[in-house]
């Protein structure tokens, strides 16, 4: 386990240039941290937001280039979205949660529920028909990541690719973990003792989702253009990592 100082920096990126396809999105990131001044060191961790990342793989979808099934078409009817980018949404979704005017509840394909299965608008070039989609492995992205800016820099860091969810009885949005390199997304105190004696039994923290929460506050969600945040002084355990421990399984889940 990483060193746990009572003390966390984060730093936001700036200047990092707009990510396009097939871009070499690791190398940016070294040229990026040097520009910053910064010099990431063993233990650190970068978050990474999501959207660079699907820019990068050719994670965009033209909905000019989509046609609708009809399963697309009535649930757009029933949602008042356009029937182009739902047929996106079913074709990234393992199911379909929930549905209202205006919003849609899905279960992606890799588990994570959030709103249109991650089909997003925002910060993507070009017209109102380009849309993005999730990275088609998460986690594979994030060691590909790690490995080579953690080579080019010299330092044994983790990574983790962050995207923004909502999430049930609160209202707005927070950064999570969807793809995780070089730490455990969960950090465990069962078996130890609180300031009082009392034998943790069920205590787990959601390390990576923390991580992510906090780097969001300096990626933002509009023009920021800082996609990027380096964090050092995180408690984290050493593994290989994979957000998919994040996801609760359904039978324990009281809510699906």
């Amino acid at each position: 386990m990483t060193a746990g100082a009572a003390r966390l920096e984060l730093w936001a990126l700036q200047g990092f240039p707009e990510i396009r396809a097939e871009a070499a999105l690791p190398q940016i990131i070294i040229h990026s941290l040097r520009d910053n001044g910064l010099t990431p060191t063993d233990g650190d961790v970068l978050v990474v937001a999501q959207k660079v990342v699907s820019k990068a793989e050719g994670r965009v979808v033209d909905l000019r280039t989509v046609r609708s099934t009809t399963a697309a078409e009535r649930l757009a009817q029933e949602t008042g979205k356009d029937p182009r980018f739902v047929e996106v949404v079913l074709r990234e979704a393992r199911a379909i949660n929930r549905h209202r005017p205006g919003l849609i509840i899905a279960e992606h394909r890799l588990g994570f529920i959030c709103a249109n299965a991650g089909v997003d608008h925002s910060n993507v070039a070009g017209s109102d028909d380009v849309i993005s989609v999730l990275p088609f492995d998460p986690d594979r992205s994030a060691r590909a990541i790690r490995d080579e800016v953690g080579r080019g820099c010299g330092a044994r860091i983790a990574v983790i690719i962050s995207d923004s969810h909502g999430r049930p009885h609160r209202e707005g949005s927070v950064g999570v973990a969807i793809g995780v390199a070089g730490l455990s997304p969960l950090l465990s105190y069962i078996g130890q003792p609180d300031r009082y004696g009392y034998v943790l039994r069920r205590t787990v923290e959601a390390v990576a989702d923390e991580l992510a929460s906090a780097a969001g506050l300096l990626q933002g969600q509009a023009d920021e253009g800082t996609p990027v945040v380096l964090i050092r002084g995180a408690r984290f355990e050493r593994t290989e990592g994979g957000a998919a421990e994040l996801i609760r399984e359904s039978e324990e889940d009281l809510y699906r």
